[in-house]
């Protein structure tokens, strides 16, 4: 399977389990890796065949928007779910990645798997 590919997509949402988070909307950085069959899409110059990037990265800015988690488990796991259903992508992989957490970490996260390859 092709696989289609978003790096670095910084959101802004409301995220976290400490008091301090509850009160202010933090920024992540998500990495996705969505399997997808290129070729309709090669042979015809479509994209109407093609996994729509700009759509997707506004789908998941609005998703983002209108957040609200505690754990950054449960935000890749229902990111990952909507994508999926929305676009009709078989098998995806997110990494959430939620920076300045702890000053002895550049970043932490998760990084899940969905669907079948």
């Amino acid at each position: 399977m092709d696989t289609v590919f978003i790096e670095g997509l910084e959101v802004e949402t409301l995220i976290g389990a400490y008091e301090w988070e509850r009160n202010i909307r933090q920024c992540l950085y998500l990495d996705l890796v969505m399997g997808w069959d290129i070729r309709p899409a090669a042979a015809g110059d479509a994209l109407d065949e093609a996994l729509d990037y700009a759509k997707v990265i506004a789908s998941v800015e609005q998703f983002a928007a209108q957040a609200d988690y505690i754990l950054v488990e449960t935000f890749a796991e229902d990111l990952a779910s909507m994508l999926m259903r929305e676009f009709g992508i078989p098998w995806l992989r997110v990494r959430v990645n939620k920076p300045g957490v702890h000053p002895c970490v550049r970043s932490l996260g998760v990084e899940i798997e969905r669907g079948c390859r």
